[in-house]
């Protein structure tokens, strides 16, 4: 007996027919011949036909669109069904390959039909099994188009499986006369990749662009070369998305919600040369993620919120040409990112928020070397740098301006290793390692403050109470924290745990009652503590334990009244403390203090006595010991235990139900006990909140509004027995969550809407381990488990089916349900549950109320927006001529009434339109003909004649000239005459030869004539070094340049040392034990090197402070110097005579008595084959011992080259060429090229000059650019106005007021001032700014430009009167009206704008009464000025 036991997807159960099934999943225990034809399966499911024991015959005549892979893989032996299975009809579907397994182990099949798919590949094998049991033919196959490798033995005889040259052929003779290459593709296995359904593929591009895809599309074919996924929803790019893909080359991916991509996400891609990322929310870019794109060429990364970029991020990137980073939140670039970049052209790196100061130096160095940065990246600060291109800024302006030594170097290796938070908190300002949080009336310390973070500004805020984040365990390189003038009172143990570096630590003005070690935990590195202005009464011998470090302690303004002994003992620093301001009771209590405050050498201020009376205002230290005496009753301080304000304490037990809370309170004892919480409105706890409570045993959270159990909320209480968590709003919480409640004896989960799937099975478990839960909590889903209790349900049902509701998720992650409207920024909030930031122009609670209508302008293509009487949502547009529609977004087609003529093309623009003409005609509807030999327009060149054509024109060409405008001048040299080596020249018609040396002749035909003899004297006189021979009488004489001397201007006699690096280099030889030296010199400088000689032992002459000084070094000791009485840098020249003579050594000045040095060694170790050097001497010379032995010589001298002129040097009466050195120039010209950078030299005597600078330049040689006050100014509605080259001033526009004009103008409530519009009425925008409404005739922003005739385009209908009908036509009608004004006419008479040329044409109108006539109307095509008529 058959029987139906599972048919699903059909639309009808009945066999043997089920029209419109879709999927077959059906298990049958007998089943005889079948027929399955003309359904719509599309495919089976494998097994799908495993339990028909006797099937003999399946037809399956229907849709099935992929390969034969529903039948199983079947061994020899197997009992399988199909062994004996006979006939099968496959035909008629949409089948496209056959894989090799697909008739594996069906070895009866008697009968196999396959006729009319879309078969295109068939493995190797397919058929194998099918051999011993099929007689030829045993397939057919007519209509399929096959391709494989060794298909089978034999196709049907009716196959068409093979290129169409053997289509018709019996396959078996095919494959008898082909070799195997002919008939076998390249290809051996059947892909069943299909083209996604929403996306479209051809050509191996797949196009998925806007199709809502949230995820990669898979099983795409492996061909495919470019993939486009722009617009659509994906947030994650997971590992291998594109691995099979190796052929990629283009992958698009702009416009999605990308926020995370795997490291991997594109590796293997090595084709890869265009990756489109831009419009996402990345935020980093992973290690390694572009490693292996060696070629890619377009990487667009704008539009994203990327922080950081690794130093190695583009390492691979060896191909790359354009680089976006557009648009992001970059505020540095570690030096080496872009070096791997070696094909890189253009770079874009604007709208990113740089801080310009010493880390970014090399980007400005690198952009100047490179300038392929085309977007105009500016920094964002300093404040002196912002606005400025970062291309543009010299590299000296980079500065840093930390103060702690190695907080630099420390951000700019984070800038490099993304593994900080380099983005500036919100609401903080950033400068440099200085994060000010200042008025900001902030509460808690901003959740991601920078790791490079060195001073920590919170003063003037709203903190209450200091909590124990473990903020400062993330701050490494933090140095100081000022957290004064807030209003603390409790500092929770465990605040500054972490913050071991920090050397100072401001809390002054808040409202702390006493100071206990654990408050100040952590501080080991403290050496100023800041405590003044608060409420301190005691001070107890434990209250700064572990500040060993601190120097500075100021509890200046407090209400101390006594000190417990040892207060101060553990402070082995102290050298300052301020005690002043302090109602000290001097009773037995304080006696300690006075004899401390005597012993210890600290500075104090000697602080006062206030009672008892007769005491009062007395030092402490001066107060006798006997004096200091108790009343009954008085005792020492003690610090007591701090209940919440909110709260009432009972010895160890706080209780604070039914308060109205919404977070937990402030300041809870850390030796609490029990704590009662209940019937608030708490939504949310955070992880680590009760961490410091380690004694807590009960704690009751019942009916509030928790929504999320955090996983570290509960982390510490390791002493908790009770906790109860009843009536609450909590669906997950999630595994781990109660791992340190080791003593937990009871869970209160009731009354909770809990998801139980399988993230909630570890609960299940965890409560039936210890029987914690008493068994009241019920689950409120998913599906059959509504209801199912926690204790007793079985965990195995605890499963998932499907993904988690966002409404459930989003109790844990509010901000998954995206919120916030209007580009609002949501963020999770304690209290609110979660926050949404609006931008500017929207506010309420998820940002979906509009300031107003006219926020963000809905009138587009520059319409004005106006809001409409009653406010609210009511606007309306006053478009911009050209457009229409409630929002101006319509641009009306011109071009559908024109008026072009002559077949010329329409073509569209904004309230006009443009005739393109044809070649032959102009003008502005192209009705004029063209003529093209007009003078005006005569294309033909070189006086060429102009001959006009049916078709246009054409160039009768002048000899010499071709082309088809004869503008090409033809080479006459192809076929040129010229001989002996002559070379061609040519000419207009024609050429010139022109000769060798010696030839001649027009064609250079005649050999050289006879050589003549010289005829003039400078003919073999020879002048040197550039001098011109003249004749002088009858002698030759050669005319020097400046500076040379000599028959010839042989010899370099004077030479200006201009460079402070010149020097000129002179024989070794010239100077002996017995040398006379002579020179001239001029300077105005004070110092310099005028002559060396020698290593580590020297003689040198050099400046000191205006005078000369003669330096001899050889060996003797001390060494002897010589100094002139005279000053010689007065800017004359000054003869200067050294004489070195029988051990003595003689110099004189102008030929004034000499000074001389008579202790000279005769053991001199003087080198004698040393160079003498003039003017300077080279680098290598001064680090060899020269320099520095100078530097340290007796009274020193500074080792600069010399500045000036020098000439005329003799050396034992014979003169010296001075040969130009390195940065000395010949002669004593003081205006040397370049001695002004940017501006003109005029000299001042022998040495000096000044310099007149171009405009923008200053500075002694014009060489430093004028700062502009104005560049980054600060004016928000003025003009920047210099005051210097340091400051500026604002000029505010009307209406505007304050020194950077950002203020509204008290005075000027009405924007419109009455001057403000000349020939015109002012109006006020919806956004409240004022514009002019000009009178006809008049444009320009005031009204003050008087408009030329000029034909205006409108768009309105025609308006007739018929009778008592008003009619009008049916469309509006596209024309020209005139307006303007014309120049009075030559005869006096006046001249009006008025229509020139005109058209008419047909409309149909329709009036009011219902009637409607065709009727012509002018239509004005042309404007002009012409006489007025009468």
């Amino acid at each position: 007996m058959c029987v139906v036991a599972q048919i699903t997807a059909a639309t009808s159960a009945t066999p043997p027919s089920l029209p419109g099934a879709v999927c077959l999943t059906w298990s049958l225990s007998c089943f005889l011949p079948r027929q399955l034809m003309e359904n719509k399966i599309t495919s089976i499911e494998r097994g799908a036909f495993g339990d028909l024991k006797e099937l003999e015959r399946l037809l399956l005549k229907s849709r099935l669109n992929s390969a034969l892979f529903f039948l199983p893989p079947l061994s020899s032996s197997s009992s399988s069904p199909f062994l004996s299975l006979g006939p099968r009809d496959l035909s008629e579907n949409q089948i496209q390959g056959v894989p090799r397994k697909a008739f594996r182990g069906a070895v009866e099949i008697k009968n196999l039909q396959l006729d009319y798919n879309h078969i295109s590949c068939i493995e190797d094998g397919a058929f194998r099994a099918l051999l011993p049991a099929l007689p030829p033919p045993p397939v057919e196959l007519p209509g399929a188009g096959v391709r494989g490798r060794g298909a089978a033995h034999r196709l049907g005889l009716y196959s068409s499986a093979w290129p169409p040259a053997l289509w018709g052929h019996n396959v078996a003779e095919v494959q008898r006369r082909s070799s195997p290459a002919q008939v076998s593709s390249s290809s051996s296995s059947c892909s069943v990749l299909q083209c996604p359904e929403s996306c479209t593929c051809s050509n191996n591009i797949v196009d998925c662009r806007g199709k809502g895809l949230t995820e990669i599309p898979t099983n795409l074919p492996e061909t495919i070369t470019e993939i486009r996924l722009e617009q659509n929803a994906i947030k994650v790019i997971p590992a291998g998305a594109f691995a099979p893909y190796k052929k990629l080359r283009r992958i698009d991916l702009s416009n999605n919600q990308i926020s995370e991509l795997a490291s991997d996400a594109f590796q293997g891609l090595r084709s890869l040369n265009s990756l489109v990322l831009y419009g996402n929310k990345i935020t980093e870019i992973s290690k390694a993620l572009f490693e292996g794109l060696f070629s890619l060429q377009l990487l667009l990364l704008n539009a994203n919120k990327i922080a950081c970029l690794r130093v190695d991020a583009f390492q691979d990137l060896h191909n790359l040409n354009l680089l976006s980073l557009y648009d992001n939140k970059l505020q540095t670039i570690a030096k080496g990112t872009f070096s791997s970049l070696r094909a890189i052209q253009t770079l874009h790196l604007a709208q990113n928020p740089f801080i310009c100061d010493c880390h970014l130096k090399w980007l400005a160095d690198y952009l100047q070397d490179n300038p392929i940065e085309t977007s105009g990246a500016r920094c964002t600060s300093p404040r002196r740098l912002a606005n400025k291109r970062i291309g543009q800024i010299k590299s000296k302006k980079f500065r840093c301006s930390g103060t702690e030594p190695g907080t630099e170097d420390y951000r700019s290796k984070l800038g490099g290793d993304c593994f900080a938070d380099l983005a500036c908190p919100e609401k903080c300002r950033c400068e440099g390692t200085t994060v000010d949080c200042s008025n900001q009336k902030l509460t808690k310390i901003p959740d991601h403050v920078p790791q490079y973070t060195a001073e920590l500004r919170l003063n003037n805020n709203e903190f209450t109470v200091l909590e124990a984040t473990g903020i400062f365990k993330k701050l490494p390189q933090l140095r100081k924290i000022n957290l004064s003038n807030n209003r603390i009172s409790d500092i929770e143990e465990g605040s500054f745990e972490g913050a071991s570096g920090v050397n100072e630590l401001i809390l002054t003005s808040n409202r702390l009652e006493n100071v206990h070690h654990r408050m100040l935990k952590g501080l080991s590195g403290l050496r100023t503590l800041m405590l003044r202005s608060n409420r301190i009464s005691c001070v107890s011998n434990s209250s700064f334990v572990g500040l060993s470090s601190v120097r500075l302690l100021s509890l200046y303004d407090n209400q101390i009244t006594s000190m417990n002994p040892g207060a101060f003992d553990t402070l082995h620093s102290l050298s300052t403390l301020n005690l002043l301001a302090n109602p000290f009771n001097c009773n037995c209590h304080l006696a300690w203090l006075g004899d401390w405050l005597r012993r210890k050498r600290i500075v104090t201020g000697n602080p006062r006595c206030q009672s008892p009376y007769f005491l009062k205002e007395i030092p402490i230290q001066d107060v006798a010991v006997q004096d200091f005496a108790c009343e009954d009753g008085e005792t020492d301080c003690s610090p007591v235990l701090r209940c919440p304000a909110e709260c009432s304490c009972l010895d160890t037990v706080v209780r604070c139900s039914n308060k109205g809370l919404t977070t937990l309170p402030k300041g809870l004892p850390k030796e609490t006990t029990e704590l009662d919480l209940s019937n608030n409105q708490i939504s949310t706890l955070s992880n680590h909140s009760l961490s410091n409570m380690s004694e807590l045993l009960t704690l009751i959270l019942s009916y509030n509004r928790l929504r999320c159990i955090p996983v570290r909320a509960f982390d510490g209480l390791k002493s908790l027995r009770l906790l109860s968590l009843h009536g609450n709003d909590i669906s997950l919480i999630p595994e781990g969550a109660f791992k340190d409640l080791s003593a937990l004896s009871h869970l209160a989960l009731g009354a909770n809407p809990l998801h139980c799937d399988c993230h909630m099975q570890w609960l299940s478990d965890w409560v039936k381990s210890g029987y914690k839960e008493p068994g009241i909590a019920r689950c409120a889903g998913p599906g059959d488990m509504t209801d199912k209790l926690l204790l007793t349900t079985p965990s195995k049902k605890f499963t998932c089916t499907g993904p988690v509701d966002v409404s459930i998720q989003a109790k844990c992650e509010p901000c998954l349900s995206n919120p916030c409207r209007n580009d609002g920024t949501c963020s999770n909030d304690p209290v609110h549950y979660y926050r949404c930031s609006c931008p500017y122009g929207f506010k309420g609670q998820n940002c979906e109320e509009p300031i107003h209508a006219c926020i963000g302008n809905p009138c587009q293509n520059g319409g004005t927006c106006h809001l409409k009487e009653g406010g609210g949502g009511n606007f309306w547009c006053v478009c911009a001529e050209g457009f229409e529609g409630d929002s101006c977004e319509i641009n009306f087609d011109d071009c559908e009434d024109n008026d072009c003529e002559n077949n010329s093309t329409c073509v569209d623009g904004i309230n006009n339109y443009t005739c393109m003409c044809s070649p032959e005609y102009t003008g502005e509807l192209c009705e004029e003909k063209l003529d093209f030999c007009a003078p005006e327009l005569d294309p033909c060149k070189h006086d060429s004649k102009c001959i006009l054509t049916p078709r246009g024109y054409k160039c009768e060409c002048t000899p010499g000239y071709v082309g088809e405008h004869c503008d090409m001048d033809y080479n006459d040299c192809e076929e040129n005459k010229c001989q002996n080596g002559g070379q061609c020249i040519d000419a207009v018609n024609g050429y010139t030869c022109v000769c060798t040396e010696g030839n001649s002749g027009l064609f250079c035909e005649f050999s050289p004539p006879m050589v003549l003899p010289r005829t003039s004297q400078c003919d073999t006189h020879d002048c040197l070094n550039g001098a011109q021979c003249v004749v002088t009488g009858a002698e030759p004489r050669c005319q020097c340049l400046h500076g040379y001397q000599g028959e010839r201007c042989q010899t370099l006699a004077s030479v200006s040392f201009v460079d402070r690096e010149s020097y000129l280099q002179l024989p070794a030889g010239l100077l002996a034990p017995e040398t006379n030296i002579s020179l001239q010199i001029a300077t105005d400088e004070d110092s310099g090197v005028l002559l060396y000689k020698g290593d580590s032992d020297h003689i040198a002459m050099e400046l000191y402070r205006g005078r000369l000084r003669v330096s001899y070094e050889t060996g003797s000791y001390p060494p002897s110097a010589i100094y002139s009485v005279e000053t010689v840098n007065d800017g004359s020249f000054h003869a200067v005579e050294l004489v070195a003579s029988d051990q003595t050594l003689s110099l004189s000045i102008d030929g004034g008595p000499p000074k001389s040095i008579n202790s000279i060694s005769k053991q001199s170790t003087l080198n004698i084959d040393s160079p003498l050097y003039l003017g300077g001497m080279p680098e290598r010379a001064s680090s060899s011992g020269g320099l520095s032995s100078l530097q340290h010589s007796s009274g020193g001298r500074n080792g600069t080259s010399f500045h000036g002129c020098l000439r005329n040097l003799y050396v034992n009466g014979k003169l010296q060429d001075l040969g130009a050195g390195p940065g000395a120039g010949a002669g004593c010209q003081p205006c040397q090229r370049g001695a002004c950078v940017q501006g003109d030299c005029h000299p001042t005597g022998h040495r000096g000059f000044t310099c007149t600078c171009h405009p923008g330049w200053t500075g002694t040689a014009c060489d430093l650019q004028v700062n502009n006050p104005c560049d980054g100014n600060k004016c928000v509605h003025g003009t920047c106005l210099p005051i210097n080259s340091y400051s500026y001033s604002c000029r505010c526009q009307p209406g505007f007021a304050g020194v950077l004009c950002d203020e509204p103008d008290q005075d000027a409530a009405n924007p419109c001032t009455p001057s403000r519009c000349k020939h015109g009425r002012c109006r006020v925008s919806g956004l409240g700014k004022a514009y002019c409404e000009c009178n006809g005739g008049y444009t320009g922003e005031v009204c003050d430009k008087e408009v030329a005739c000029r034909g205006e385009r409108v768009r309105d209908v025609y308006q007739r009167q018929q009778g008592y009908a008003a009619c009008q036509t049916q469309e509006k009608v596209s024309r020209l009206e005139c307006r303007g004004s014309c120049a009075g006419g030559a005869d006096g008479q006046g001249t009006c704008c008025t229509p020139l040329r005109s058209k008419r044409r047909k409309y149909t109108f329709q009036c009011t009464d219902g009637s409607s006539f065709v009727q012509e109307v002018e239509k004005v095509v042309k404007c002009g000025c012409t006489n007025c008529s009468s």
